[in-house]
């Protein structure tokens, strides 16, 4: 069995890392939103509380719009959960729109339901 030279193996090993590292880059973070905020009014349609982010999607007049929030943990912690929000009720989002204006789709800080309200990203909210 030959053995390759340590640089060899450590530039293969950092090479299959960035491999997987880049799908999770590209989808995380805020990158992909536009500057601003945007506000979004509409009616749950589904509603999900897991990994990696939890998302609601929401009827705007007909059209469905995807509302990713914090990480489960965070969006739990601002104490939105699935026992709070249901499909029908209605939704107040602010947050960032995607940059691609053909997508129907935001990254929420802020969820109002039934009238109250949930930070999911506090230290990203606006100034009232």
């Amino acid at each position: 069995m030959e053995v390759l030279p340590k640089s060899i193996s450590l530039a293969a090993t950092l090479a299959v890392a960035a491999l997987f590292a880049l799908p999770a880059l590209a989808h995380h973070g805020w990158s992909w939103t536009q500057d601003g905020f945007f506000e979004l009014k509409g009616v749950i349609a589904d509603i999900y509380i897991g990994n990696p982010h939890a998302t609601l999607d929401v009827d705007v007049e007909g059209e469905l719009w995807r509302v990713e929030l914090a990480p489960p943990a965070r969006t739990i912690a601002a104490g939105l959960t699935d026992e709070v929000a249901k499909k029908g009720d209605e939704v107040v989002a602010i947050g960032n729109r995607s940059r691609d204006e053909t997508e129907k789709r935001m990254k929420a800080v802020r969820i109002t339901i039934n009238g109250k309200t949930y930070d999911v990203y506090a230290d990203r909210v606006p100034p009232s």
